[in-house]
């Protein structure tokens, strides 16, 4: 038989049955991606470019680097994104520049990303690039990324309103349903990838987007904290606004379905994070009533109207929690932190593996990868493969992303590892 196709093979594991090789993912979503001075290292290593030769950074919250055709070939890649328009401080992803990082590794960034120190060297960041604004994100001297700014107007409790907190949450226009539509198509035509659509704008309570880093005058319940203790105080009102967004993101996905959706494979549901190194940090009352009602609503049209498997990103130790997310209707679930309490591999591959594909997992970026030798990296990688791929439901990728200064020779080590039992 021919070899599979990337398409083939996340497409054969995702419905639980073991494709020619384990399949893999870096890059196809902004949180199984490569730091940019990884990319730059390993691009250097394969020989990819010259000396000094810059990559993208595609994703300036996270700082993380452009995985490109040629590095996707390289590395037997299976899976690729539906480019973003826009980053999480809500300027477009064009007009490129060059820049530095911190460490001296050359990058091209976006035109509106601001790159002039402050006085004590950090960087300040603007939403929509708009320097009248207050800046929405810091990266301190010698960062790697950026901390949001939370810019929390007074709360006055008789004065809160829903509409505050979806004004993020808009129809989907006509000129992004047609990008959208170019970008699947061409990848669904000229690679042979699974394409993977992170459009759904469905992450319910996710801290990254709850301080709205992209909004010039975020109103509404903008404090991380303060969103954390509502969920408990004012629950009535995230139901509401979860209520408002899970409608809102359902009319976008049938409008996006109906012109991109036969080039998409999986759709990137949410991002919210549910757990802690010690387990889930709410309970799962709490889950059940407040999130998981609008994940089913959106997994269930999925599965209902589409072909496409839902994938969920929670870190920490949710495993209390994932038989919940298996009756929302979620496919996938990322990252499979196995560092954090409960999240052991054998137990999840026997407890969950036949109902839901673990995407991520195979190598530790807390400890193994950044501060292992490579032998200890390459056995982790074998170790953790052995133990998911099994009867298929499992795609290879590191437990998020891998992060800036992660030593070239521990990625070598845990690719090498990769390529040796996949």
């Amino acid at each position: 038989m021919p070899p599979m196709t990337g398409r083939e093979r996340i497409c054969t594991a995702l419905s639980h049955r073991e494709p020619d090789m384990v399949p893999m993912d870096f890059g196809a979503t902004a949180v199984s991606g490569i730091a940019a001075s990884v990319v730059y290292a390993l691009r250097q290593v394969l020989k990819l470019d010259p000396p000094g030769e810059p990559v993208k950074v595609v994703e300036p919250y996270q700082m993380l680097g452009e995985v490109a055709a040629d590095l996707r070939a390289a590395l037997g890649i299976d899976a690729v994104g539906v480019p973003a328009e826009r980053t999480l401080f809500g300027f477009e992803n064009t007009d490129w520049k060059p820049w530095r990082l911190f460490d001296g590794t050359p990058v091209v960034v976006p035109g509106a990303f601001n790159t002039e120190p402050e006085a004590d060297g950090s960087i300040l960041m603007y939403p929509e690039g708009d320097r009248s604004a207050p800046p929405s994100g810091r990266m301190p001297a010698g960062g790697y990324y950026f901390d949001t700014i939370v810019r929390q107007p007074p709360i006055v409790e008789d004065e809160l309103r829903v509409e505050d907190n979806v004004e993020e949450f808009t129809p989907v226009s006509a000129e992004e349903l047609g990008r959208l539509e170019s970008h699947a198509r061409r990848l669904r035509n000229e690679t042979e990838l699974a394409v993977v659509g992170s459009f759904a704008n469905a992450g319910f309570g996710d801290i990254a987007l709850v301080p709205a880093p992209f909004l010039k005058d975020p109103r509404g319940i903008r404090d991380v904290e303060e969103w954390y203790v509502s969920t408990v105080t004012r629950r009535d009102f995230v139901r509401e606004v979860f209520a408002r967004q899970c409608d809102i993101a359902i009319a976008n996905l049938e409008r996006i379905h109906a012109v991109a959706g036969e080039h998409v494979d999986v759709l990137f549901v949410s991002g919210t994070d549910f757990g802690t190194q010690r387990g889930p940090f709410l309970s799962t009352e709490a889950y059940c009533d407040l999130y998981k009602p609008f994940h089913r609503r959106v997994n269930e049209w999925a599965h209902a109207n589409t072909p496409w498997r839902t994938f969920i990103h929670s870190c920490g130790g949710v495993e209390p929690l994932i038989e919940h997310f298996i009756e929302a209707g979620f496919d996938i679930l990322n990252p499979v932190q196995c560092s954090a309490e409960g999240m052991e591999p054998g137990h999840l591959k026997a407890a969950y593996g036949e109902r839901i594909t673990f995407w991520g997992g195979g190598v530790d970026t807390q400890k193994t990868l950044p501060f292992g030798t490579p032998e200890e990296v390459r056995e982790e990688v074998k170790r953790r493969v052995q133990t998911f791929a099994e009867g298929g439901g499992y795609v290879f990728n590191a437990i998020h992303n891998v992060q800036a200064n992660t030593p070239i020779e521990n990625v070598m080590a845990m690719l090498e590892g990769f390529a040796e039992c996949r």
